[in-house]
């Protein structure tokens, strides 16, 4: 994940400024260029891992002494490593279709990738329908690695009809010294580390939740309740970011500084519209939320304990998280992958830092919330950094309109943390035993608390209103324009 959005980062301001400024022709041999060049890359480094498997499998995991284990794992790394070649393509594929605004076929091919899952795990349950294949080598784990490898290839063959076209030739053209070639090169480290910068935090968070002073399920209660963050994370503030990077670029490339600003104001409302209210709703139900998706067999109510904790505490950095997806395509967009890779270093260690104070000195009141609450911090001190250094080298980005949205966003979201905590109070939700009831319930307030904060946008006349409900209209999530 981290890589493919580091390199739409790094190939769409390079490519958009060629569609731009070069002829038609120069910017396809370019997209041809690429394509080829980091298909041999990656195809060098598919040879080697999958030759030298067994070191690969020993440097990564600790497999114990049983021989079968160990020979299992290396077949099952050689099956699957050709997969990165193939989503490497594909990463390729989708970032030349997002410079044209064509995002709803690249990111439907996932939805394939994982129906090619499901297709070979029931495969490997109803093997008599595959008597011919050796009984020994149609594991359910190893139909599962082939799975992965049929569907990177379908999330590649997808969208080569689409580049076709568009223009796109598939000739071989492989270069180390085109000038364009060299300049997504350039991008590629610095955008890495900045694109995975959240991930480094997570893992941080990991390392410390696995004190022995954290109590027992506090990993495992962080990735839970960073899953359910996600949900909100991924599906509306990434999707936009998406949308994002190749309108800011073409406006960029094409000298238009005002109506680039513009359009980041509009996507950090338009964002914040969302993500400010899901952070209060998170917070306030997120117990009935954990209990409904996850309080089942082995996931006890403790469990359940542990995992709202850690939300309350991630979903207060849900705004900052969703901003620096807002902010870090504007410094992409002019070919500046040092800036956010800079910001995220010192948001890493002020990561590692805060978790040490939280470990040291207040785990009795933070408990296996701390490292949560960390990563947290350490957003919105990333953010903080990205846009003051944006707003001191390129000109105003229109706080004050921003400052004046977000305070009408604040009164809408304060009448539905009202309407939340009635709703869960009379609901009677604890001592529903059931989960059909559960459920219902669940829904209900929600659906309740959102009727609420849309009709109070409503009477406060928030235009983010009109904006969010005409982009959910649209067949594309192009970046609307903004005057």
């Amino acid at each position: 994940m981290t890589s493919e959005g580091s390199f739409s980062a790094s190939f769409i301001p390079v490519f958009s400024g060629y569609l731009h400024n070069q002829p038609a022709q120069a910017a396809w041999a370019l997209a041809q260029r690429v394509f080829w060049t980091v298909g041999l890359g990656l195809a060098a480094l598919t040879v080697l891992g999958t030759v030298f498997s067994r070191q690969v499998i020993g440097a990564l995991t600790i497999l114990g002494g049983h021989q079968a284990r160990w020979d299992l794992a290396i077949l099952l790394n050689r099956i699957i490593f050709p997969a990165i070649l193939l989503i490497g393509l594909a990463a390729v594929a989708s970032a030349i279709l997002n410079s044209f605004h064509v995002f709803t076929l690249p990111a439907a091919t996932p939805i394939f990738f994982n129906l090619a899952l499901i297709a070979f795990s029931f495969g490997a349950v109803y093997r008599p329908i595959l008597r011919r294949v050796p009984e020994a080598w149609w594991t359910p784990a190893v139909a599962l690695a082939i799975a992965i490898l049929i569907g990177a290839f379908v999330q590649l063959a997808m969208q080569v009809p689409a580049l076709m076209r568009r223009g796109m030739s598939f000739a071989p053209r492989v270069s180390l010294t085109d000038p364009g070639v060299r300049a997504v090169g350039r991008l590629m480290a610095p955008a890495f580390f900045g694109m995975g910068v959240y991930q480094v935090n997570a893992f941080v968070d990991m390392l410390f939740a696995a004190s022995s002073r954290m109590p027992a399920g506090s990993i495992t209660s962080l990735y839970v309740a960073d899953r359910v963050m996600q949900l909100v994370l991924g599906s509306y503030a990434i999707a936009m970011s998406t949308a994002l990077l190749p309108t800011m670029s073409h406006l960029l490339a094409a000298g238009r500084w005002n109506e680039a600003k513009r359009t980041f104001g509009f996507s950090m409302r338009i964002v914040s519209f969302i993500t400010i209210p899901a952070c209060v709703g998170l917070i306030l139900l997120r117990r009935p939320i954990i209990q409904v998706l996850f309080q089942h067999g082995n996931f006890t109510s403790q469990s359940s304990s542990l995992t709202a904790r850690a939300l309350l505490y991630y979903s207060l950095g849900l705004p900052a998280f969703a901003a620096i997806k807002m902010i870090t395509p504007m410094y992409y967009s002019i070919q500046d992958a040092r800036t956010p890779a800079r910001a995220g270093a010192w948001a890493l260690g002020v990561n590692l830092a805060l978790n040490a104070i939280f470990l040291l000195f207040l785990f009795r009141s933070l408990a296996n919330g701390g490292p949560a609450l960390a990563s947290s911090l350490a957003a919105y001190c990333n953010f903080g950094a990205l846009f003051f250094l944006f707003r001191r080298r390129h000109g105003l980005l229109g706080t004050r309109r921003l400052a004046g949205s977000f305070l009408k966003m604040a009164v809408c979201t304060a009448g539905m943390a009202l309407a939340s905590l009635g709703a869960l109070r009379f609901s009677h939700f604890a001592e529903a035993r059931y989960f059909p009831a559960q459920a219902v319930l669940l829904f209900a307030m929600i659906a309740f608390a959102v009727a609420v904060y849309f009709g109070l946008a409503w009477l406060l006349r928030c235009e983010e209103l009109g904006e969010f409900l005409l982009l959910l209209r649209r067949e594309e999530p192009e970046m609307m324009s903004v005057s």
